[in-house]
C-alpha cells in the first residue's frame, strides 16, 4: 500500500473518531440565581424575588418550571412576592428551585434541576418620639393649663397618648389634655406626657406646671372720718351739737355700708380742760360724792350714745377712747375688718364705759331779763 493511500485512511478515521466523540458530548446543568428586592423592609412591606436561570436546554420539547417556598411566599413563575404582614423582626430566606425536561418529566435525569436562595430582613419599627409643653406654664390655684404631646412614628405607625401628674388632675387621650389645679398643693408640678404605637413602642416626656400662691390681700387699715368740734357751746363743752350730729349721720352710712366694720371714737379736751379734771379729781380724792368732769371721755359717750340711739348702730361695733392731743373735739375711725387700731393710730387709751353715762341733750335755761 502506497504511503498516500495510508494517510487518507488515517485522516478519514481520525475525522469519524471525532465526530463520535463530539456526538456524545453532554449539555452543561441548568443553574439558578435568586434576587430579594428589597432586602430590608419593615412588617407589611412587599418583598419581590426573582430567579435568573442558566443553561436552560434550547431543545423544542423542553419545559421549565419553577417553584418558590418560604415564609409567605406566593409565586410559580420566575417572580414571587412576600407577605410580610405576619412577620416578625428578623432574618428570612426565600427557596427557588428550578427543573427542565419533558413536560411531566421535569428534573427526572440529572443537571434538569438547580435550587437558590435569597434572603431579606424585616425591620424593627422604630419607637415614637415625643415632646410635651403646658400652657400657660405657671397658674393660680384652682385654675388649669392645657398640656399639649407632639409625637412623631417614623413609620407612621397608629398611636395613643396617655397623661399623668404628680398633684392635682389631668383628662385627655389625645395630642392634648387639660390639667386642673383643684386640690394640688402650690409650686411645681411633673406632667408626664406618653405615647405608645401599636407595635407596644412607646416613648414619653415631662412639661410642667407651676402652682403659684396669689399674692396676699392687702392688709387693711383704720380709715380716718370726719371730726367733730366742741368749742362752739362753753356752756355745754361736751353737747352733739347739729354740726357734730351732721358728721355723725355720714359714719352711720359708713357703717351701713361695711357691715363688718367697726367705729372707735376718740375724745380729746383743752389744755384748760385738762387743768380743771385735775383739780376736780385732787377734789374728789377727799370728797367721795365730789363730781369728776372726764370732758375727752364724755363727748365720745355722747357721740356713740346718738349712733346708738338716733341711728340704730350696733352699740358693740363701736369702742370709744381718749387721746392726748389738745383740743375740744372727737375723732371718728373706721376699722374695717382685719385691721388693727392701735397699730394704726398711736396715743390712744381706751375709755372704760361702764363708769360713764351719756348726757342727756337738754335746751340751756332761758335768762332772765
Amino acid at each position: 500500500m502506497r504511503s498516500t493511500e495510508l494517510k487518507f485512511i488515517l485522516a478519514t478515521a481520525t475525522v469519524a473518531i471525532l465526530t463520535l466523540v463530539a456526538g456524545c458530548k453532554k449539555a452543561p446543568p441548568i443553574t439558578l440565581s435568586c434576587n430579594a428586592a428589597p432586602p430590608a423592609i419593615f412588617q407589611g412591606e412587599k418583598v419581590t424575588v426573582t430567579a435568573t436561570a442558566g443553561s436552560v436546554s434550547t431543545k423544542k420539547n423542553n419545559n421549565v418550571i419553577y417553584s418558590w417556598s418560604g415564609d409567605g411566599v406566593t409565586g410559580q413563575g420566575e417572580s414571587a412576592t412576600v407577605d410580610t404582614s405576619s412577620l416578625a423582626p428578623g432574618s428570612y430566606t426565600v427557596k427557588g428551585t428550578v427543573k427542565e425536561g419533558k413536560k411531566g418529566k421535569e428534573g427526572l435525569k440529572p443537571g434538569q434541576t438547580a435550587e437558590c436562595t435569597a434572603g431579606y430582613t424585616v425591620k424593627e419599627f422604630e419607637p415614637p418620639t415625643i415632646s410635651c409643653s403646658s400652657s400657660p406654664a405657671t397658674i393660680k390655684p384652682g385654675e388649669s393649663s392645657t398640656i399639649t404631646a407632639s409625637a412623631v412614628s417614623p413609620q407612621n405607625r397608629p398611636l395613643t397618648y396617655s397623661y399623668s401628674a404628680s398633684s392635682g388632675s389631668i383628662e385627655g387621650s389625645g395630642a392634648s389634655a387639660t390639667f386642673s389645679s383643684a386640690g394640688a398643693p402650690t409650686g411645681a408640678v411633673n406632667i408626664s406626657c406618653k405615647v405608645a404605637d401599636d407595635k407596644n413602642h412607646t416613648a414619653s416626656a415631662d412639661t410642667s406646671v407651676t402652682i403659684v400662691a396669689p399674692p396676699p390681700p392687702p392688709v387693711p387699715h383704720t380709715r380716718t372720718l370726719c371730726s367733730m368740734s366742741f368749742d362752739q357751746d362753753a356752756r355745754r363743752p361736751t353737747r352733739v351739737d347739729n354740726q357734730a350730729k351732721a358728721c355723725l349721720d355720714e359714719v352711720a352710712l359708713d357703717l351701713q355700708k361695711e357691715s363688718d366694720a367697726k367705729l372707735v371714737i376718740v375724745g380729746s379736751s383743752s389744755a384748760a380742760e385738762k387743768e380743771k379734771t385735775a383739780r376736780q379729781e385732787k377734789y374728789a380724792a377727799r370728797h367721795k360724792r365730789a363730781k369728776v368732769m372726764e370732758f375727752a371721755a364724755q363727748r365720745a359717750v355722747n357721740a356713740k350714745d346718738y349712733l346708738v340711739t338716733e341711728k340704730g348702730i350696733d352699740a358693740s361695733r363701736i369702742s370709744i377712747a381718749t387721746s392726748s392731743m389738745d383740743g375740744q373735739s372727737a375723732a371718728n375711725y373706721l376699722v374695717p375688718a382685719g385691721a388693727d387700731f392701735s397699730a394704726d393710730v398711736q396715743g390712744t387709751s381706751p375709755v372704760e364705759e361702764s363708769t360713764m353715762k351719756p348726757e342727756t341733750r337738754k335746751p340751756l335755761p332761758m335768762r332772765h331779763r
